[in-house]
């Protein structure tokens, strides 16, 4: 069995921006689209739409983002890799990119080849969530309940590959349990999952359940970091 500690040094998410190719001298004339392989809300859709802001002060022009989900980034990136190498069509990219090699024998572009990295821009932990009257205080209750009832505990995700739903899958190996992981097309769909008591518990970014948890709609069991978050102190991590 792998620990935990392995658990927490690998859930976390590097979100970068690429582009097909080099801009031109007179870089940026005119609007740039910056493209998200993620729905509305998440924590991909959200950190992008402050960069975007910061960006468009600072280039004179407007960074327009185009959200476009689905298998597991594959309709975004090929968007971008099929557009015009002019730098005015960027791919936010992440862990969804290695994961997309991964599972697909084959994919309609080659992410190393057909785009060039231009910034690093953040790195995230996943936090594990539940409802604010939920009976699940700790990870120790969630391994408890799910052994005591195999298959009835539900976790929800983003879309299968995701790197939450991945999380889940490795949460669920870690700790040897029998539990439901219920996908979900965006992180608007999930959250509400969670409160109408659809699932149990979800795997999410804090920008996308940071509104629930400051309503205290929902709490935070544990983060994914090696250490503990500086915006939730209070909460621990999964070591």
């Amino acid at each position: 069995m792998i620990g935990c500690s392995r658990l927490a040094a690998s859930l976390l998410a590097v979100v970068a921006v690429s582009a097909p190719a080099a801009a031109q001298s007179d870089y940026p004339n005119r609007p740039i689209q910056l493209v998200v392989p993620y729905g509305p809300g998440g924590v991909a859709d959200v950190g992008m739409r402050i960069m975007a802001e910061k960006l468009s002060i600072r280039l004179k022009q407007s960074v327009v983002i185009e959200n476009r989900p689905g298998a597991g980034g594959i309709v975004a990136a090929k968007a971008v890799a099929t557009g015009a190498p002019d730098g005015y069509n960027v791919l936010m990219t992440g862990n969804n990119n290695a994961i997309a090699v991964a599972l697909f024998k084959s994919l309609p572009y080659d992410i190393v080849k057909d785009f060039a990295s231009t910034s690093t821009v953040s790195f995230f932990d996943l936090l594990i969530i539940t409802k604010a009257d939920s009976p699940i205080k700790t990870i120790g209750d969630i391994v408890k309940a799910a052994k005591a009832n195999p298959g009835k505990l539900n976790i929800g995700t983003i879309n299968p590959g995701s790197t939450q739903n991945l999380a889940a899958e490795y949460f669920k190996g870690v700790t040897n349990t029998n539990v439901q992981i219920v996908p979900f097309r965006t992180s608007a769909d999930m959250a509400t999952a969670l409160l109408r008591g659809d699932v149990d518990l979800m795997f999410e970014f804090f920008a996308a359940a940071h509104g629930l948890l400051s309503d205290k709609k929902v709490v935070a069991l544990a983060s994914t970091g090696a250490k503990r978050s500086s915006y939730l102190p209070e909460v621990p991590t999964v070591q």
